[in-house]
């Protein structure tokens, strides 16, 4: 599965869960935040599609993922992009 698909699948599954996806320009990285009480995540249109699977899947890391359908493919994609962020904040902890 191609990463663009994967991307859009999770963007789907995050406004299922009720989270609102915008994706602009502009000289920021991205991420989940709350506005007027709403949680949003931005994405940098300027960003390939690998950031963008990272920042979501960052995003939607505490969330309840068992209450949308996911396909394997994305759920793995997740899976992994966890595992590879665990890895870096450890790498940098030990250093």
């Amino acid at each position: 599965m191609k990463t663009e698909e994967i991307v859009s699948e999770l963007v789907e599954a995050a406004r299922q869960m009720g989270i609102e996806v915008r994706s602009e320009r502009g000289s920021f990285r991205g991420g989940l935040c709350t506005v007027e009480e709403a949680e949003l995540i931005l994405l940098n249109k300027r960003q390939p599609p690998e950031a963008h699977l990272a920042i979501l899947a960052e995003s939607l890391r505490d969330k309840e993922m068992d209450k949308v359908f996911l396909t394997p493919a994305v759920r793995k994609a997740l899976e992994q992009s966890w595992a590879k962020k665990d890895q870096v904040d450890v790498e940098i902890a030990d250093s």
